[in-house]
């Protein structure tokens, strides 16, 4: 069935507005993950998008609105890098666009992943490389990424020396644990948590995001539609849920709408980041915002969420 909605132009403000910092953005706003490749993301042999169609979804969601967008400097395949594509299609930005990126994971030239940066030197080497790449002076918001349970302490504080020197405005984390966050507000101001979340997250994400929202802090959650798909750019992996899949067909939606309504109901300070890089799916993603889930739909999802 094809969705009602992906007939239907929304603008991004219809999801309504939260704060990054001093900044505020609509609550749907654009994942750069995919943009550099088809299928497959973060692989070395990824194959290379076609550029005049990445930079016109670039340009179609500012349209639509989408004032906040993710990437990375990490973000490439052969020939595509996600940050050059931002600056082609966008810049001169515009005045109310943030640009969020994220330092920590890195991959060597040819695509393959390489050390993890965790000292000083080296996250301020991919601070200057997202600099460079999006032709930027200062960074709007740079989330520090990590893996592990072990102190981010020292590479926080390393990241708000540079907020300090004026290269970053805002700091965030990613991936984290609810201790990182006392940990790092510790040492500067956290605006926002980027943690893997969606129908079917663990506790320990749902607690995070309880903490986010007691503290007034944007959770943004990623990977909210692929679950388990995840990188490999094939979206939710398996059968769907039969929960999610009756609530879509009952109000003619796809079910990546539904999940990211969902995630959007599930508190004020939730911002997604769906990524893609195709026009339709993009008009599709930004009407998830007026998708009218009921409070039976809710029950119903939640109920499928917990088990």
């Amino acid at each position: 069935m094809t969705p009602a909605t992906s007939v239907t132009t929304v603008h991004a403000s219809a999801s309504g507005t939260w704060t990054l910092g001093d900044r505020a953005v609509h609550r749907i706003g654009f994942g750069a993950m995919r943009l550099p490749q088809t299928g497959p993301a973060l692989t070395p042999r990824a194959v290379p998008r076609d550029r005049d169609q990445a930079v016109a979804v670039l340009r179609r969601a500012v349209e639509l609105g989408v004032n906040h967008i993710d990437t990375a400097a990490f973000y490439f395949s052969p020939l595509r890098s996600a940050n050059e594509l931002i600056s082609h299609a966008l810049a001169p930005y515009p005045d109310d666009l943030v640009i969020a990126t994220k330092v920590g994971p890195a991959r060597a030239p040819d695509g393959t992943w390489a050390e993890h940066a965790r000292t000083p030197e080296a996250l301020r080497a991919q601070v200057e490389e997202n600099l460079r790449q999006l032709g930027r002076d200062h960074l709007d918001l740079v989330n520090l990424r990590i893996v592990g349970t072990d102190s981010i302490a020292e590479r926080f504080g390393a990241l708000a020396e540079l907020r300090r020197a004026g290269l970053i405005r805002h700091l965030g984390l990613s991936n984290i644990r609810p201790q990182h966050l006392a940990e790092a507000r510790a040492i500067a101001p956290v605006v926002c948590v980027q943690n893997p979340y969606g129908i079917g997250a663990s506790p320990e994400q749902d607690e995070v995001l309880r903490l986010c929202t007691e503290l007034g802090i944007a959770f943004v959650p990623f990977y909210a539609i692929a679950g388990s798909g995840r990188e490999r750019g094939t979206g939710a992996s398996g059968a769907e849920l039969p929960e999610v899949a009756a609530v879509a067909e009952a109000h003619g939606a796809s079910t990546a709408q539904v999940r990211l309504a969902w995630t959007l109901h599930r508190a004020p300070n939730v911002l997604a980041i769906p990524g893609t890089g195709g026009l339709t799916h993009l008009t599709e993603n930004i009407a998830a915002a007026t998708l009218p889930l009921t409070p039976a739909d809710l029950t119903t999802l939640n109920t499928a969420h917990q088990d």
